[in-house]
């Protein structure tokens, strides 16, 4: 058989797989939609391939660079959405108040990490990775671009993004209960300005080839993010991104972590559940704590507090926050003001971390 023959025959051995892959992340995605559980998008897809890796895939599937690039920039570009006047005021007019109260919550999430990385629960910089409070897609990627382990940071993530989503839920539920109202549902085909979109494809492929030109570390999240909100803060970009292509991106980021599972990672993962989990209440127990203080000095009322210093990231969080009645400009510049400041500081404070706890990067 030659090499052709042989690369046509795997394609088409693969081509079930695939298909098996494409229809349990559906079910998936489904199932935990009607939790409503805000990542579920991206969770679906990274379970669904993690049971694949482990079964049937046994590695011989692979996502292509470019559509799993360009699925990464689209991330960037949905942060860069949430960037808007409204919620850059509200950072400005009260920057004392968001600088303390953001610099606490990372600071948490970092001595967090470090105990995670000294106690050898993870690796390397992986554990302050994991710990840190952003966007938990944009972390992984990220965390890859730097070195850690994405499959163990996403673990945390994605298990922290779980806690917390059902913990700011149900707080959310019990505060309006009166109201009886439900997150609003997801719609996959909303109606397009297809302009908009057609220049937001272009600019997702620009950054793209940029980043890949450049060799700019991390700058699948940080190109778009910060070129994205200065065009659409001139008004020379309108970030059009349909829900059915955002789900796409999701499942690619997940499809990618996921098929990299061993029996070995999950091993892993199992012992640090106990660990991992509870810190991660801890977090949320400070956050809590913080969250009373913001309500009780400053007037904040509860649920925005709570909403604000919630550690479970900005996409999560606005999702809870829209169907609560809270100060969503409030809610978001928190958020934002925070992850703005993970991208800033993320990768010297998780290098810093790591030389301080005398452990290399060595994934299990």
């Amino acid at each position: 058989m030659t090499i052709l023959d042989a690369s046509s025959f795997h394609q088409k051995a693969s081509l079930p797989k695939w298909a098996l892959l494409l229809a349990l992340s559906a079910v998936l995605v489904l199932f935990l939609e009607l939790f409503a559980l805000p990542a579920s998008l991206l969770i679906g897809p990274m379970v669904a391939a993690i049971v694949l890796a482990l079964t049937v895939g046994k590695g011989q599937l692979r996502i292509p660079y470019w559509p799993l690039q360009f699925g990464q920039v689209l991330v960037g570009l949905l942060m860069a959405r949430n960037i808007t006047p409204d919620i850059l005021g509200t950072m400005a007019k009260d920057a004392p108040l968001f600088f303390v109260f953001i610099v606490s919550v990372i600071a948490i999430a970092a001595g967090l990490g470090w105990l995670l990385t000294r106690w050898q629960v993870l690796p390397g910089t992986t554990a302050v990775w994991g710990s840190t409070p952003g966007g938990a897609s944009a972390m992984v990627i990220m965390s890859e671009a730097y070195g850690a382990d994405a499959r163990l940071v996403a673990f945390m993530q994605y298990l922290r993004v779980v806690f917390v989503a059902v913990g700011a839920s149900v707080i959310s539920r019990l505060w309006v209960a009166a109201d009886g109202e439900e997150p609003p549902p997801v719609i996959f085909f909303p109606p397009v300005d297809w302009s908009a979109f057609a220049m937001t494809v272009a600019f997702a492929a620009l950054c793209c080839y940029a980043v890949f030109r450049f060799r700019i570390q991390g700058g699948n999240i940080v190109i778009p993010l910060i070129g994205g909100a200065l065009l659409q803060g001139f008004g020379l970009l309108k970030i059009e991104l349909p829900t059915w292509i955002l789900a796409l991106s999701y499942a690619l980021i997940g499809w990618s972590i996921g098929l990299r599972f061993t029996r070995s990672i999950i091993e892993h993962a199992a012992r640090a559940l106990p660990r991992v989990s509870a810190s991660i209440i801890i977090l949320m127990a400070l956050c809590g704590c913080m969250a009373l203080a913001l309500h009780k000095f400053a007037g904040i009322d509860p649920l925005t507090a709570y909403l604000a210093t919630s550690p479970g990231g900005a996409d999560s969080v606005a999702i809870i926050a829209a169907s609560s009645d809270v100060d969503v400009p409030f809610v978001m510049a928190m958020q934002t003001g925070r992850f703005m400041m993970i991208l800033l500081i993320g990768p010297a404070l998780a290098r810093f971390i790591a030389r301080r706890s005398d452990l290399a990067e060595n994934a299990a």
